[in-house]
C-alpha cells in the first residue's frame, strides 16, 4: 500500500473550474452547477484504493450530514483506466451505487483536474467557501487502514462547520494518506 500525502493547495486559492461526466447520471455537469449555497468539498477519491474503502461509509454520513446546511460534496476520480481498469466510468457508476454515494462521481479522463487542484493521492480533501475559495484541504481524520483508530470525520467536519458558522479554522491542517493517483 502506497502512502502518498497530500500536496496542500494554498489556502484561499480559488476553485479550479471544471466541466467533467458524472459517472452516475450520465450528464456532463460543471463545478458551478454542483457548488452548494454554504460551500464545496472536493473529493479526489477511486474504487479501488484501500485508504478510500477505508472512509467510504464516513464520506457518505457527512455528506449526509452536511448537505442540509448547503454544503455540497462532489467526488473525482483522476486514475489511468489502462492501467487500473477497476476504476473504469462503468464500474465508477456500479461503485457509488454499491456504496450508496449521494453525490455526484466524476470521471476527469484528461487528469487536467486532479492536476489543476494538485491533487496527490485518494482520498484527498478540498473544503471551499461559498465565494469558491478554498477554506481546507487535508485529511479526513487520523484513521487509516491498520491503524486502529476510529473514523470519525473529525478534520473535516470541524472545517466544514467552521464554513458554516462563518468562523475560520485555526486547527492545523494535516495532509491526507493514500494512495498514489494513478497517472498516465
Amino acid at each position: 500500500m502506497a502512502r502518498t500525502p497530500s500536496n496542500m493547495l494554498p489556502l484561499g486559492t480559488n476553485a479550479p473550474y471544471f466541466e467533467l461526466p458524472d459517472t452516475v447520471s450520465d450528464q456532463v455537469v460543471n463545478l458551478n452547477s454542483l457548488k452548494g449555497k454554504k460551500g464545496t468539498v472536493i473529493m479526489f477519491i477511486c474504487n479501488h484504493c484501500p485508504f478510500v474503502i477505508h472512509v467510504n461509509k464516513e464520506i457518505v454520513s457527512i455528506a449526509n450530514s452536511y448537505e442540509k446546511y448547503g454544503i455540497a460534496f462532489v467526488a473525482i476520480s483522476s486514475n489511468d483506466v489502462i492501467n487500473y481498469p477497476q476504476d473504469a466510468p462503468e464500474k465508477m457508476k456500479i461503485h457509488a451505487k454499491n456504496e450508496d454515494y449521494p453525490f455526484p462521481y466524476l470521471y476527469d479522463e484528461s487528469q487536467a483536474i486532479a492536476k489543476a487542484y494538485d491533487a496527490a493521492c485518494t482520498p484527498d480533501f478540498y473544503a471551499f467557501d461559498k465565494n469558491l475559495e478554498l477554506r481546507y484541504r487535508g485529511q479526513l481524520d487520523n484513521s487509516r487502514p491498520g491503524n486502529g483508530l476510529p473514523v470519525t470525520g473529525e478534520d473535516l467536519r470541524h472545517a466544514l462547520d467552521c464554513l458554516i458558522e462563518g468562523n475560520e479554522n485555526k486547527s492545523i491542517q494535516k495532509p491526507s494518506i493514500g494512495c498514489n493517483i494513478k497517472w498516465k
